[in-house]
């Protein structure tokens, strides 16, 4: 990172699937992604612009916002929905944007695909890493 670098809207992204369609295993799949991405980033919450959340269509037992609040993250704006339908995509995955300030460049920013979110980004993979760590 250079330090003269101006400050930019960047996309942090971040997938992984989840156990069951429970809130318990909502609740916990985000907080793990979530802390994961927080940590591998250094991102601060005032820094956040927004966060948008998506699950699968069977993922819908609990809002994945709920965790993030659970967090500390009262103040950030967040909005959960629901992926396409696509017939041959990934089930229970929930996804995670986050719109982040920072002076990073955009290949500088650690994305985190866990579980068979793998598979959305291979060339991501390394990332599982930073999970063995925790």
């Amino acid at each position: 990172m250079k330090v003269d670098s101006p400050l930019m809207c960047r996309g942090v992204r971040g997938a992984i699937t989840v156990t069951e369609n429970t809130a318990d295993a909502i609740l916990q799949a985000v907080s793990d992604l979530l802390s994961i991405m927080i940590d591998a980033n250094q991102i601060d919450p005032d820094d956040v612009g927004c966060v948008f959340f998506t699950t699968t269509p069977d993922l819908n037992a609990e809002f994945p916002a709920v965790a993030a609040r659970q967090l500390g993250w009262l103040d950030v704006a967040i909005l959960c929905g629901h992926e396409m339908d696509v017939p041959h995509g990934l089930k229970h995955c929930l996804r995670i944007l986050i719109m982040w300030n920072t002076r990073l460049r955009a290949q500088d920013i650690q994305h985190i695909y866990l579980g068979d979110a793998i598979s959305l980004r291979p060339d991501r993979s390394t990332s599982t890493t930073l999970l063995k760590r925790q």
